[in-house]
Formats: structure tokens, sequence, C-alpha cells
């Protein structure tokens, strides 16, 4: 989301969420230098078990950064500020928004990308939550329309991880073209293909979800490994709740798309 302090809702059922405050009630002037703005809008937090990783931005550019707070129980006004995760700028050839973590037995990776060069992970220290060191890993590109791949989230599952992204274009109500795609891989690292078995790198992308239906650019997604199995939650316009808000969030059990695509999902089938 893109708005002032991040907001947090709490749910016990996924389905009705009650909105109980922000993360920062008073914003986070702090991210102002990185972005050259001073709306307070802060993007897209993950939110991993008593970690939050959030960016800042100025839309369309890369005047970008990723930062780090953490909290015992996760409600508002109980989180502090640990710090700059990483940022950039024109210089580089990549963009800093979107992170989301994946944690692996002692590994931690941060991925991270919109448009330019595509995806990233970075390595994280999993005493610190901060960077290991400043490398940056490609995961995932592409050239059609002007590179519009972000919003990845990596999942791993048996041997496989998965990479998932949102293509094309968001945040632009019942126009947007927003869709998400999959791969995978035996490493999280890289070597991500899809169902054809074309790289990620070179523009694939297995379709798990597109506009259909009253279902209008579905996206921004991110996979939750729940009581009842690994839940794949992404966000949507709809046509026929035109006045519910921005957009809507919505959510299936994975496993209802290896019917679809049993090849490339199998290690998720039952």
């Amino acid at each position: 989301a893109t708005a002032v302090g991040i907001e947090i809702r709490t749910s016990t059922d996924r389905t009705a969420w009650t909105l109980v405050g922000k993360v920062w009630p008073n914003g986070a002037s702090w991210t102002d230098q990185y972005t050259g703005t001073s709306n307070g809008n802060l993007w897209a937090p993950d939110c991993t078990y008593l970690n939050l990783y959030y960016a800042a931005s100025s839309f369309g550019s890369q005047k970008s950064a990723i930062f780090l707070a953490k909290s015992s129980t996760g409600m508002p006004g109980s989180f502090t500020h640990v710090g700059l995760v990483t940022s950039i700028s024109s210089a580089n050839n990549y963009n800093a928004i979107d992170p989301n973590l994946l944690i692996d037995g002692s590994n931690w990776l941060l991925s991270l990308g919109s448009f330019w060069t595509g995806i990233k992970s970075m390595d994280i220290n999993s005493s610190t939550g901060l960077l290991r060191d400043s490398s940056v890993t490609s995961l995932a590109q592409r050239t059609a329309n002007n590179g519009a791949i972000e919003a990845s989230s990596i999942f791993k599952n048996g041997n496989f991880y998965y990479l998932f992204t949102s293509w094309d274009n968001c945040c632009q109500g019942t126009s947007s073209t927003y869709n998400i795609r999959v791969g995978r891989s035996t490493s999280p690292t890289g070597g991500f293909v899809d169902q054809a078995g074309v790289s990620l790198l070179n523009g694939g992308g297995t379709l798990v979800l597109g506009t259909h239906d009253n279902i209008i650019g579905p996206g921004g997604q991110d996979v939750m490994l729940d009581g009842d199995g690994p839940i794949l939650v992404y966000r949507t316009f709809e046509t026929k709740h035109p006045t519910v808000g921005p957009s809507v969030l919505r959510y299936h059990p994975l496993p209802y798309y290896c019917h679809y695509f049993p090849l490339l999902l199998s290690g998720l089938c039952l």
C-alpha cells in the first residue's frame, strides 16, 4: 500500500479486518532525504514475525530506499526504527522498493525491485536484519512493456523455491493490467524458470492469475503459510465493488492452482 504511516489491520479469519492504528502514527520523516519528497507516503510493507521491511520512494523514479523496523507485538506504537537497509539513486540500474523477506533456515534473503533491470536479491544478516554485504543478485527481468515487473515474493516448498512477481501496470483502478506470474528453482538466488522452461531472466513467467470476470489487475501478491496450508494473497480492483475503495484484498489456497500448472506447482499439490 502507499499511504502515510503504514496502517495495521488484524483479523482472526482472513476475511473480516479491523483497522487498529499505524506503525508510524507521527510519520517517518527520516525517509524524506532518500526520496526527495515530504508527503510521508510509505510503500509495500512486508511484515515477517517481529520484523517489518518497508520502502519509501517517489513514483516512477529511483529515489528509493528500504528500511527496517522491529516490534515485540506488531501493534501500533510498539515499533522501533532500526535503520536503513539499502538506498539507490539514478546511478543504479534497479529500484529499491517492494521488499520481501525469505527466511530459509539460517539464511535470510531480501527480494526487491520494480521495472528497470527487474527483480534482485540481497543477503540479510539474521542477527541484525540489515544487509550482510552490498552484493546484488538478479532473479528476474523483462524487456516487454518497459520492463514492467515488480512485487516479488519467494516461497519455499519441498526442494523448490517459487518466485512470484506482478507484471504490467498497477494502481490505475479498473484500467489496471496487473497480473501474477511465477517460476521455480532449486535455489533462491537464481535459476528460476517457468512451466515452459523459459528463464525468468529472459522474460519467462507462467501466468497464475490475470484479469477475469469482474476481477481487474490482480497483483501485489504474497504467499502466507497458514494452518490450512499456503495461501496466495493479492490485491485487485473489482467492477462490482467500485465504491469499496482503491482496491480489494483477496486470497486463494495455493494448491487451487495445481490443476492448472501441474508441472510447475507439483511440489505444492496434495
